[in-house]
Order: C-alpha cells, then sequence, then structure tokens
C-alpha cells in the first residue's frame, strides 16, 4: 500500500511576486555568459527577484554545482564533482564589476574531496574581487571545511569582511537535517574564525519549521553567542521538492518578531528574523560600519572618475 504524506499549504502571507525586470534579466543572463553559478537560483532561494531585481545584489556559488553532500534540506545536486576550474575567481571578480555590486557574498558547494575544502580557491576569489572592485564588501560562506584549521587560515588570509557559517538547525535535529557536518563542529569553526580575526563579524542562520522547540532555538541563540557570533539569522524553512524533508509548521511573522527581539536581547549585534530570511538577504545591511564607510568613500572616488572620463 502507498504510503500518503500530507504536506502543509504554505500560507498566503508566504506566497511571492515576482518581478523579473531588465536588471534581474541581465544579471541572470551575465550569470550564463560567463558559466557561473549562485545558490540565489540552484537553492531555489525565495528572494531572488528581490534581490536581482531590486537590490542588485547576487550570492556567487564557487567550486561547481555538484556538493559531495546529500543535506535533507538542500536544492543542490549531489555527486562526484568535477575538475576545479582555476579561472573561477577572476571570472567572478569580472561579473561583480560589471555588476557593479557594493556587496557580494560567496558561498560554494561542499567539496569533501579538496584536502582544503575549497579554501585556496575561496581566498583567491576574495582577492579577486579587493584587486578588481575595491569598494565592494565581501561575504563568504563556506562549508564547515571539516574543521580543518589550516583550511580556516588559508581562507581568512584573504581578510573578507564578513564570516558566515550556518548551524542551520537546533542540536538535537542536526544528524536528520544535515550530512557530515555536526552541530559542534560548526560551532568550532565559527569560534576559531573569531580567534584569529576578532574585528570580523560572524555570523550562522537556521532554518525553523522542522520540528524544533522554541526552547531549542533559544538555546541555539546562547550557543552562537557562547562562540562569539555576531549576527543571526533565523528563516522559515521551505521544502524544495517532494523528495526532501517536509515542513513540520509554518511560523507566524509575529512569531520571527519576537525571536528577533529575544535574539538582540541576548546580545547578537544583528538578527534577521522572518519567514523569507535567508543568509545572504540584507546581508549588505550587515557590515561593520567602519568598512562600511570605508568602501562608500571608494565609491565615492569611482563615480566621480566616471564623470571625468
Amino acid at each position: 500500500m502507498e504510503n500518503h504524506r500530507e504536506y502543509l499549504r504554505k500560507p498566503e502571507w508566504l506566497k511571492i511576486r515576482l518581478d523579473t525586470n531588465q536588471d534581474y534579466r541581465g544579471i541572470k543572463t551575465l550569470m550564463r555568459e560567463e558559466r557561473l553559478h549562485t545558490v540565489c537560483e540552484e537553492a531555489k532561494c525565495p528572494n531572488i527577484h528581490e534581490c536581482w531585481a531590486t537590490r542588485r545584489t547576487a550570492t556567487f556559488m564557487i567550486l561547481g554545482d555538484i556538493c559531495t553532500r546529500g543535506c535533507r534540506f538542500c536544492a543542490v545536486k549531489t555527486g562526484r564533482p568535477t575538475e576545479l576550474d582555476l579561472r573561477e575567481p577572476e571570472r567572478v571578480a569580472d561579473s561583480v564589476k560589471k555588476m557593479k555590486l557594493r556587496h557580494v557574498v560567496v558561498t560554494a558547494v561542499a567539496r569533501d574531496d579538496l584536502n582544503d575544502g575549497g579554501a585556496g580557491v575561496f581566498a583567491e576569489t576574495v582577492r579577486a574581487i579587493r584587486r578588481k572592485v575595491p569598494y565592494c564588501t565581501i561575504e563568504v560562506l563556506p562549508s564547515d571545511m571539516k574543521g580543518d584549521d589550516e583550511s580556516i587560515l588559508t581562507l581568512m588570509d584573504a581578510k573578507p569582511d564578513i564570516f558566515d557559517h550556518n548551524i542551520e538547525t537546533v542540536r538535537r535535529l542536526t544528524k536528520s537535517v544535515r550530512a557530515i557536518a555536526t552541530y559542534d563542529r560548526s560551532l568550532a569553526v565559527l569560534r576559531r574564525v573569531k580567534e584569529l580575526s576578532p574585528n570580523t563579524p560572524t555570523k550562522s542562520s537556521i532554518m525553523v519549521g522542522l520540528g524544533e522547540t522554541k526552547e531549542e532555538i533559544l538555546q541555539a541563540m546562547d550557543d552562537l553567542l557562547e562562540n562569539h557570533v555576531d549576527i543571526m539569522v533565523i528563516g522559515q524553512y521551505l521544502q524544495p521538492t517532494r523528495k526532501h524533508l517536509d515542513v513540520v509548521r509554518y511560523y507566524q511573522p509575529a512569531e520571527f518578531e519576537e525571536l528577533k527581539k529575544i535574539a538582540m536581547e541576548k546580545g547578537f549585534r544583528h538578527c534577521e528574523a522572518g519567514p523569507l530570511a535567508r543568509s545572504s538577504y540584507h546581508a549588505d545591511e550587515q557590515v561593520d560600519p567602519e568598512s562600511r564607510l570605508r568602501h562608500d568613500r571608494l565609491i565615492e572616488e569611482e563615480d566621480h572618475e566616471d564623470q571625468r572620463i
């Protein structure tokens, strides 16, 4: 007998109005021309139209589009990755320059087949963007790189403006939600980054709606704060396909507001919480104020140079 699973219907307030304007189409065309991947598309992010069409921001996904892990919440393809494209950092930097992005997020599939987990390509991508678009602030969102200290050192040597690594869910659900990654190893990576670069903001996200309790969410907040994480993002889990984990429940907007209030009272520098909040959502607003001022001055200088030309 077939097992008929019941699926929760998405609430009306979670339905998204698409805006595929000229900016959106231009970015999509550029991504195809440069043979680049974005997590916006691969992970079926619900904010892609707002980010591409309105904010003109994008999250580049380097190291290919095939992940070595098979997390049960994620829509990115799983399998054996192809060889590395060593020209990818320059192509990403060229695209950031063409789009005139002020803030860029660089993420990647997990590459457990590589000794450094892809840290070297991450670092080269950060440096390439710095050379070609000095006014752009850069956020990195890597895997845990198996907690390897040399890999973390390699990536942080490139000096990103924000380091982001997601714990994804509460401790109890980690084993059923994530593949290979562990709750404690993710916390250890975030702690190590802060030890290496105390002034670099660190950030982590969780999805709700997978069956966690409020007490477990609050414990996750405390765990992140104990490991010196500055920024927390809380968003609703949305099932990418019927092969993925089911949504246990949809949180109401008022519940996200309450969680954000609690997070700020606990001591986070910033908390983004909402049904569609994701790691890179409004990421440009989370940059350290001093870094933003420095990069704003560079933007003004480039605008004056363009006017002279």
